[in-house]
């Protein structure tokens, strides 16, 4: 049986998911098989796994610090909101259906023994599990069907930390009111508290750690500092999204879609200094921009009648009509075409009229396309035709297929579940859609977009060195390790690991 641990937070986005995949890659250089956990997650941000299904990227990123390959088994139900009180609901990497939140949680405790084979399924196969709670374990008025937080901690029997993030303020009420709100057997399971995102000296928080331990009585872990590191977030309060940005020499403005969904596709641009990517709301906010990106989101129509309110549809006619570059992927995708219509209220049905800028028709239909791909683009034109011939992998997940009526496929691609062979895409003038998330993740196919809309400007790129996106990505994780490994008690983490708590074969709340 593996040892396990988990990391809980005071509230959401503390840093929960980063401190969880920090302990995963410093376990993995001791030497352990060690794999993450998250039973319940709720994203917008999913992946795609080899076998075709759907789980929370948060887990994917941990899987890869952890050095393996990410599986459902990491995350067996996700939730993708499609309203303000109502998700799709995932378990085992597949679609449930969808339900209100009222109806969830009456529901989800059946989804206990899902919840459990995939846990055990890690028991069995890894020498340590690091878990990852959500949200808070505060939250009094869901503590009774609780499956994700200590609900999930009694049924593994694991220790677990407690993040709370002192940037945002109030670090020591938080964790010290999160403790409080516990149950007593909840309490004794509490081993340790983290204090995350910290700047400054730890001396002048000295006297506030000391008396935090004195009044929890659990001790203090450790001081992470606020890092500066470029690894995937999921969450909606990611400060990617957030932050507006200026204009760099190379200017990508990311429509921020109220439903905006795999925000990481365009985290790549972002790691070359000349290139600044904006995530706009408004129209005042788009200026002019070198690329328009029209990213993927949960309800295509609902986000559709959204860019025409606030005047942004608008101004992407008008960047197409002026030879500017526009880029769709998945719901950006479809959106650009001349319709899209719902027979099966997969959103909520009737016919809408599209952006018509792409010569192309979606239908959305009750099975939703989960694959991953390899690809090569087809001989392009416009300001990005150096794509031409250039490879790249990613993955779909769409509800929904787009007849391109006339115009060019952008690529060739084939699925790697099925090994079918099949074109991807549109293009029309300057205007481009695709349906395949990550498509800009290799490094040739990021830098060859760079390249493109500089040249569009004269300005000559041809000095930058491709970096390799599996290669920097491993940096980041050995650096978010040496870090965190840096600023906490590994030895007392480690004792709190291999002590743990009593286990109980039944493994029942």
């Amino acid at each position: 049986m593996a040892k396990s641990i988990m990391i809980q937070g005071t509230t959401s986005n503390a840093g929960k998911s980063l401190f969880t995949a920090a302990l995963c890659r410093i376990f993995k250089q001791d030497g352990y098989r060690v794999a993450p956990f998250k039973s319940q997650n709720m994203a917008l941000n999913s992946y795609i796994t080899l076998e075709g299904l759907e789980m929370g990227r948060a887990q994917v990123v941990q899987a890869e610090a952890a050095g393996i390959k990410p599986s459902v088994m990491m995350n067996p139900i996700l939730l993708k909101p499609t309203s303000d009180c109502g998700s799709q609901v995932i378990v085992n990497g597949e679609v449930l259906g969808h339900m209100t939140a009222t109806e969830y949680f009456k529901y989800k405790h059946k989804l206990v023994p899902d919840i459990m084979k995939a846990y055990n399924y890690l028991d069995e196969n890894y020498d340590i599990i690091v878990i990852e709670g959500a949200g808070s374990p505060a939250e009094i008025n869901l503590k009774s069907e609780d499956i994700v937080n200590m609900g999930m901690a009694k049924m593994a029997k694991a220790p677990v930390l407690l993040v709370g993030d002192i940037d945002r303020g109030g670090v020591f009420a938080s964790v010290y009111g999160t403790i409080m709100l516990l149950t007593d057997e909840e309490r004794d399971m509490m081993k340790g508290t983290v204090i995350n995102k910290f700047r400054g000296s730890v001396e002048i928080l000295q006297s506030g750690l000391d008396m935090i331990e004195q009044l929890t009585n659990v001790p203090v872990v450790g001081v992470v500092p606020y890092m500066n590191i470029d690894i995937d977030d999921e969450d909606s309060l990611s400060e990617r999204i957030t932050s507006k940005g200026t204009a760099a020499l190379v200017d990508i403005a990311v429509i921020r879609l109220p439903k905006i969904s795999n925000f990481t596709d365009f985290n790549v641009f972002e790691r070359i200094p000349e290139v600044s990517v904006r995530y706009v709301t408004s129209a005042e906010e788009l200026k002019n921009p070198d690329m328009i990106i029209v990213p993927g989101t949960k309800n295509t129509m609902d986000d559709l009648v959204w860019l025409r309110q606030n005047g942004l549809e608008a101004l992407i006619k008008k960047q197409a009509s002026n030879g500017g570059a526009i880029f769709g992927i998945c719901g950006g995708f479809q959106m650009l075409g001349r319709g899209i219509e719902d027979p099966y209220g997969v959103e909520h049905g009737g016919r809408m009229n599209g952006m018509e800028l792409i010569d192309g028709e979606t239908v959305f239909y009750k099975e939703k396309v989960r694959t991953q791909i390899k690809g090569r683009f087809n001989k392009l034109s416009g300001i990005l035709s150096d794509l031409s011939g250039v490879e790249f992998s990613g993955y779909e997940i769409h509800m929904g297929k787009t007849n391109v009526t006339s115009g060019n496929n952008i690529s060739t691609i084939v699925d790697c579940v099925s090994g079918t062979k099949g074109g991807d895409g549109c293009q029309n003038g300057n205007v481009y859609g695709t349906y395949v998330h990550g498509i800009f993740d290799d490094a040739d196919v990021a830098y060859t977009v760079v390249k493109s809309l500089m040249k569009n400007k004269g300005i000559d790129f041809a000095d930058y060195k491709n970096q390799s996106t599996e290669d920097y990505k491993q940096k980041q994780y050995d650096l978010l390790a040496d870090t965190v490994r840096k600023s906490v008690n590994m030895d007392l983490i480690y004792n709190i690991l291999e002590n743990g708590i009593e286990r109980n074969e039944a493994n029942e709340i």
